[in-house]
């Protein structure tokens, strides 16, 4: 499973400078332009879905308990973690014929889309316990392919053939198709859902992954692999050097800051995940009404992303990260208090939109306190705090809520418990202690003009 949607704007470069391919002297035709937007659009709305309508069709369709959900999420997060940081090893060593990243992409675009398809079919399973191992073995088969195609090889790609001097126009379209993807799956995903069904939504879904990834994929041009250096090291001495633990334990800030990022991922991860099914079904509105919500929060957010990003190069990223956490955990706690849907939308946008702030300044901070040596290389063991971690935890303690305090529910013989707003109260405090690890930041200048 994805990040959320939090952590999408913090993911970009995954190599290691040092294996960095050589700078391209191309300049980015129309063609690749084209290839490029028509991938980053389907593969972020197949994580944008895979993030929420998944949770909501297993409740609906599965099971009403909420600990397949949680199992679900873990188990896709680790999947994730490890496929980016084995696949992308795999594919900075490649030097086929076919190209370096080209068929990690063509592949696991076309398959990605196969098995989001086959994801409702564990529906039809009659043991529920074999359904429930099927639902979470089909999200990590599908979040593989997916890690790989977009979250290793997409990625590494868009750098491969971006010159230093594009780097920040190719980077906005990026960031505009995540946005335009996760627009999609709050509006016109929950239409036709809402009108059609899950079986209809997934094959839909996948046939465009599919479709789209394999024509736009196979269109993408790559440097020549003659021009690229042959790796000097193995691939296990990459992973060893991938995985050098020795930047944490010299670099104490660094540390610090990546445990705020996992405490506060943590509390997101309490609630996001059910979010979908304590609008839909705890408070009893219409799909339509969450599509509201979730509009609201998204485009609020985007909106914002600009002017929060000027904030984080101008304001101490110290006082900035507070801020932002403690407002970020007022509109959790908020959204827990309300069944208004215009209160609802207003509260999601401040928790939303704080955690934007969050992410964006964090990440500033995070690029800041690595060492030079070693940026690239960390940048993808970050996916183990800001990804893997949170999305372990954070679900773990969220069906824990619920099933505790959650209102008793059956999906025919099966029992469950509909989400309560107690989730994200303690998502709040979660968030809330994420500011503690600010506390042992000694307050000397760092060489960005901030305080550490």
């Amino acid at each position: 499973m994805r990040k959320g949607l939090v952590m999408d704007y913090q993911e970009n470069e995954i190599l290691p400078e040092n294996k960095s391919p050589a700078k391209p002297a191309k300049a980015i035709t129309l063609k690749t332009w084209l290839a490029m937007g028509a991938l980053a659009i389907v593969g972020q709305l197949a994580w944008a879905v895979e993030n929420s309508w998944f949770n909501k069709f297993v409740t609906d369709m599965i099971t009403p308990d909420p600990r397949p959900i949680a199992w679900m999420v873990a188990a896709s997060a680790i999947v994730a973690t490890l496929t980016t940081i084995f696949m992308g090893t795999w594919s900075d060593r490649s030097r086929s014929r076919w190209g370096r990243r080209k068929p990690f992409i063509l592949i696991g675009y076309g398959l990605w889309g196969v098995m989001t398809a086959v994801f409702p079919l564990t529906a039809l399973m009659k043991n529920i316990s074999t359904a429930i191992v099927m639902v979470v073995l089909v999200d990590c088969i599908m979040t593989f392919f997916g890690s790989t195609a977009n979250d290793a090889a997409f990625n590494a790609w868009t750098a491969d053939i971006t010159p230093s001097n594009k780097r920040g126009r190719v980077e906005g379209v990026l960031n505009f198709c995540l946005f335009v993807a996760q627009l999609i799956s709050y509006t016109a995903a929950g239409m036709l859902i809402e009108s059609k069904g899950y079986f209809v939504f997934f094959y839909a879904l996948g046939g465009l992954v599919t479709v789209i990834g394999v024509i736009a994929a196979s269109q993408i041009d790559e440097p020549s692999a003659e021009t690229l250096p042959k790796p000097e090291t193995t691939y296990w001495q990459d992973i060893r050097d991938l995985l050098d633990w020795r930047v944490l334990v010299e670099n104490r800030k660094l540390f610090l800051l990546l445990l705020i990022i996992t405490i506060a991922g943590i509390g997101f991860q309490v609630s996001f995940p059910y979010l979908i099914i304590y609008v839909t079904d705890t408070l009893e509105m219409p799909i339509s009404s969450y599509m509201v919500i979730g509009g609201a929060m998204l485009v609020g957010s985007a909106v914002l992303a600009i002017p929060l990003g000027f904030l984080a190069e101008k304001i101490n990223r110290k006082w900035l990260t507070l801020v932002s956490l403690l407002l970020s955990a007022l509109g959790y706690f908020l959204f827990s208090t309300s069944t208004n849907l215009i209160l609802l939308a207003l509260y999601g946008l401040l928790w939303l939109g704080m955690n934007t702030a969050f992410a964006i300044v964090s990440m500033a901070w995070l690029k800041d306190l690595l060492p030079v040596e070693s940026r690239g290389r960390f940048l993808g063991v970050r996916m183990i705090f800001a990804v893997m971690l949170p999305m372990i935890f954070g679900p773990m303690i969220g069906q824990a809520l619920i099933r505790q305090f959650g209102t008793p529910t059956m999906l025919g013989a099966e029992a469950g418990f509909l989400p309560a707003p107690i989730i994200f109260v303690i998502g709040a405090i979660i968030t809330v202690f994420a500011i503690i690890p600010l506390f042992f930041f000694d307050k000397r200048k760092t060489t960005d003009q901030t305080k550490a």
